[in-house]
């Protein structure tokens, strides 16, 4: 009888351990789920901060245009650029070669284009400008954003669109 008795005892324990180990497991379930969306929350709201500091908003102007219309002008010096210092502490450089592609088509080409050449060292200053502000691990994760934010800068500095793309021909972070 005895025997029966602990046998039903440890059912009765087995039961009751399976029932609050479910209630734990619903309770921490939806809690673990709550705190996954707020924490998803505040990285949005993070990134969406970041891409505004970063520039990413700015509407520079990309379009496509024919290779039979296209004129580049490459920037002959290559511009070694400081970094903003990042997360390792360090002071890191930014080698880069830039060239701009012309739209020969725009409307804005044919009176623009002969003043690049005396306005290059503006060019360069966006350039440094732009680049200098980034951290060497933005900029080994991608350069697209630098390059599109020089590029709107670049063509607020002219008024036009007729320089519709810039290239980095040479980027080598130290």
């Amino acid at each position: 009888m005895k025997k029966n008795m602990i046998s039903i005892l440890i059912l009765a324990l087995l039961v009751v351990n399976i029932v609050l180990t479910a209630i734990m497991m619903f309770s921490v379930v939806g809690t673990a789920r709550k705190t996954s969306a707020l924490i998803d929350d505040i990285t949005s709201a993070i990134n969406l901060e970041l891409d505004n500091q970063r520039g990413t908003s700015t509407e520079a102007t990309v379009i496509d245009v024919p290779i039979e219309n296209i004129e580049v002008y490459k920037i002959e010096e290559e511009l070694t650029i400081p970094l903003t210092i990042g997360a390792d502490g360090k002071s890191h450089y930014f080698l880069v070669g830039v060239a701009l592609s012309l739209n020969t088509k725009d409307s804005d080409y044919k009176k623009l284009k002969d003043t690049i050449a005396d306005r290059e060292e503006l060019i360069k200053g966006e350039i440094i400008s732009v680049i200098g502000s980034y951290t060497v691990e933005e900029l080994q994760e991608g350069t697209d954003g630098a390059r599109m934010e020089v590029l709107s800068r670049i063509q607020k500095l002219f008024g036009s669109e007729f320089i519709f793309n810039v290239t980095f021909t040479k980027s080598l972070p130290q």
